[in-house]
């Protein structure tokens, strides 16, 4: 007896009635749309709602929405300069109203003896003041100034005094602290004869967003790719606990979070320990000029876009387009990397050129449950993986078992009946696998087949237990050789 889904047993009225049944229409794998969430600091002057995702086409309209020079803005452009097709969504969060804004200073020594142009970076963007010869402290002090506050994507605002520049964050919040003020990063550059400049690093700012407040306002939207601008300690913590709720085997939301930390490698090895999530990579930019959230927003823009295509394959050697890498000498060295990947920080390599290339995209999982060293997912490309594999499992039987009867092996029933056994469910897995194996994320068939486990529960006949254990693919990530030369 066929089970129809739509045409009744007892028709009495003569014709010919055809139903349609999809469920052996999807065939392969399932394709994984790779929707962005960025969470960003926004400004006052920004038109978006607080805490309200808004979909951004382009950079000009993250500019009109979260405001120009804002966290939010500036971690778009860099994620649209890294992936220029997925689907991207900003939450905005507005400052904390007893916030302190991060502030700096640049004071100036002259006059000028000769004609010439300070070579002047704010967060990783040049600011050229021009300089003419006999120019006084104060004439130059002036001139910064009002080059600063001419450029609208700067996130600092500029004032000049008694041949002092002060420097503010336009957001509120530690990630004020992390703006880089500098002047003649490229080769070559120099400051006009007789100028001299003195940079106090920008600092004090402090108090950061609610960022629990964010999770209620996302609701169960699915987002595969999350970019955190910005954060701290408090700030970390808010999202590994829900990257965990998502993760989990109710909610089932495949979200991965990418973010950059700023610092040299003692404060980098510092803070590695500190965190504990297979769901989080923090990449550690070292004191490069351009602040931690465009980092971010180019690290989440290639990696997410990458891993959608093929979740295990390694992302190292991909580059990282519009961040600057820091000044030769204050680059990592092997040996430095060698030891932040010790610490749950990930790394990159600087080509010669200044390129910077990811190196190794590891997550801040160190730990088990337990307190013990942990390796297990070590590596964000076998996070992925295993997400992409639920993916791939949930969306095989929910398309071809969807209102299925279940009885036991060895059950006599007609064809064309909509039931299913363990059997039946053994040997829809092991296809998969096949298909997996066939796409390159999973290996070793043969063994994943001898574990397999599928059966009725002993409790509830309703229910059906599995036990899948697939080997995962591995990345190719080092060449060992000996060379035993002769003579």
């Amino acid at each position: 007896m066929i089970s129809f889904n739509q045409i009744s047993a007892d028709i009495r009225t003569p014709g010919a009635y055809v139903e349609f049944d999809a469920s052996r229409a999807r065939g392969g794998l399932p394709v994984v749309a790779n929707k962005v969430l960025i969470i960003a600091q926004k400004l006052a002057a920004g038109t978006a709602p607080s805490l309200v995702p808004q979909r951004v086409f382009q950079a000009a309209q993250a500019d009109q929405l979260f405001g120009k020079g804002s966290i939010a803005a500036r971690c778009y452009a860099a994620f649209k300069r890294a992936d220029a097709s997925s689907e991207c969504w900003i939450i905005g969060l507005t400052d904390l109203v007893a916030g302190t804004q991060a502030t700096g200073t640049i004071t100036v020594t002259g006059p000028a003896t000769a004609a010439g142009t300070i070579a002047l970076m704010i967060a990783g963007q040049k600011v050229p003041v021009g300089v003419a010869n006999a120019s006084t402290a104060d004439t130059v002090a002036t001139a910064i100034a009002a080059a600063v506050n001419a450029k609208a994507d700067l996130p600092v605002t500029a004032n000049a005094a008694a041949a002092v520049v002060t420097l503010t964050a336009k957001h509120k919040g530690t990630a004020g602290n992390d703006i880089d003020v500098r002047h003649s990063f490229y080769q070559g550059e120099a400051l006009p004869a007789g100028i001299g400049l003195a940079v106090v690093a920008m600092a004090v700012g402090a108090g950061d967003p609610d960022y629990d407040a964010v999770w209620p306002a996302l609701g169960e939207v699915d987002y595969r790719t999350i970019i955190l601008a910005a954060h701290s300690a408090t700030v970390l913590g808010s999202i590994e606990v829900e990257l965990a709720s998502r993760w989990g085997p109710q909610r089932m939301q495949e979200s991965f979070c990418w973010t950059a930390k700023r610092g040299d490698l003692a404060a980098l090895l510092a803070f590695g320990p500190t965190r504990n999530s297979e769901l989080v990579s923090n990449l550690g930019t070292g004191m490069s000029p351009t602040p931690p959230w465009e980092w971010a927003g180019a690290y989440g823009g290639i990696a997410g876009y990458q891993t959608a295509t093929d979740p295990a394959r390694p992302l190292h050697t991909l580059t990282l387009p519009g961040v600057l890498a820091p000044v030769p000498g204050g680059r990592m060295a092997r040996g430095d990397r060698e030891a932040l990947l010790k610490a749950g920080v990930a790394t990159y390599t600087v080509g010669s050129d200044g390129t910077v290339a990811l190196e190794r995209t590891i997550t801040s999982y160190q730990k088990d449950a337990f307190g013990q060293p942990n390796t297990a997912f070590l590596d964000a490309e076998t996070v992925l993986t295993l997400s992409y594999i639920r993916i791939a499992v949930r969306a095989r039987f929910l398309a071809k078992f969807p209102r299925h009867k279940l009885a036991r092996d060895g059950t006599r029933f007609g064809a064309g009946q909509s039931i299913v056994t363990p059997s039946v469910l053994r040997a829809e897995l092991v296809a998969l696998f096949r298909e997996l194996e066939e796409a390159g994320l999973v290996e070793n068939l043969d063994q994943f087949k001898a574990d397999l486990i599928v059966e009725i529960d002993a409790n509830d006949p309703n229910r059906v237990n599995a036990l899948i254990p697939p080997d995962l693919v591995n990345q190719l990530r080092a060449f060992a050789a000996q060379l035993q030369f002769r003579v």
